[in-house]
């Protein structure tokens, strides 16, 4: 592959981490990179962890649920400093765990714990097929999520039998500027840009309700099954594109964000623009 195959291309980063990075990235594959974060700051609340972590130091869970490494170390470093570590670890080590992603392996790996299900996919949808063989009837569940709700998993765990599912988010994702998403969608009708790159899920999610309050969503799919490229980090974030009726999406086999950028530079070079 080139050194110049975004030649001429311009390139939205959608993320608020780590862009300057990727912007190197791109202009390093001749591209000009964009920065229009379509997230708000991710808010970490610690104070409405203590009272879940007491209790669950107390109490334990027949099975943890972890869904991203970050809201898994962030429990046990506020555990840490509420004085109750080794009870929130005690706990942990006595129930059934199940992870969602490669974060939250790694977390698991660092803490010396074994899951029971272990979901490297990465999406909330595989991690429900492979809790389907377990029985739940009874059992008390305790999830860790990040910054949205998981209405399927807790409707999922209801309907096999779970006696008591608590969720915990250590972390409250806050809406884009107003601003920036109209902006996005000046760009994206006045064929402004060439692609752009999703880094995570929330950001597909705030765009297109924001493309649909305003009425212009058949506009945001219009120019993502046209002239603008999609690329998604990962299967999470891939997922979030398809549910809104996104075909064309550019995911690199690794789910890192300069793997995104170079997949992106090897999709225009195989397709000759």
């Amino acid at each position: 592959m080139g050194t110049a195959a975004l030649n001429d291309k311009r390139i939205v980063i959608a993320g608020s981490r780590k862009t300057d990075e990727m912007a190197l990235i791109v202009e390093k594959q001749g591209g000009t990179p964009i920065i229009r974060s379509l997230q708000g700051l991710t808010m970490f609340e610690e104070t409405a962890l203590a009272e879940p972590l007491r209790s669950f130091a107390e109490r334990g869970a027949d099975w943890v649920i972890l869904t991203t490494g970050m809201g898994s170390d962030s429990l046990v470093n506020t555990a840490e400093r509420l004085g109750i570590k080794d009870e929130v670890l005690n706990a942990l080590s006595k129930a059934k765990i199940a992870t969602r992603g490669y974060k939250t392996s790694a977390f698991l790996k660092r803490n010396n714990f074994q899951a029971v299900v272990s979901d490297d996919d990465g999406t909330m949808q595989n991690l429900i097929e492979n809790l389907d063989r377990y029985d739940f009837q009874g059992q008390r569940v305790w999830i860790q999520l990040h910054g949205e709700p998981a209405p399927e998993l807790v409707s999922f765990l209801g309907n096999k039998g779970a006696a008591q599912v608590e969720t915990v988010l250590p972390y409250r994702h806050v809406p884009p500027e107003a601003g920036a998403l109209d902006t996005f969608m000046s760009d994206l009708a006045e064929r402004a840009v060439d692609a752009v790159c999703f880094t995570t899920a929330v950001q597909v999610h705030y765009l297109f309700k924001y493309a649909k309050e305003a009425g212009l969503e058949g506009v945001l799919i219009e120019a993502l099954e046209g002239p603008v490229v999609a690329g998604a980090v990962g299967k999470v974030t891939a997922q979030a594109l398809k549910e809104y009726g996104v075909k064309r999406i550019i995911v690199p086999e690794l789910e890192r964000m300069g793997a995104l950028i170079i997949e992106l530079a090897r999709y225009y070079e195989d397709a000759g623009r």
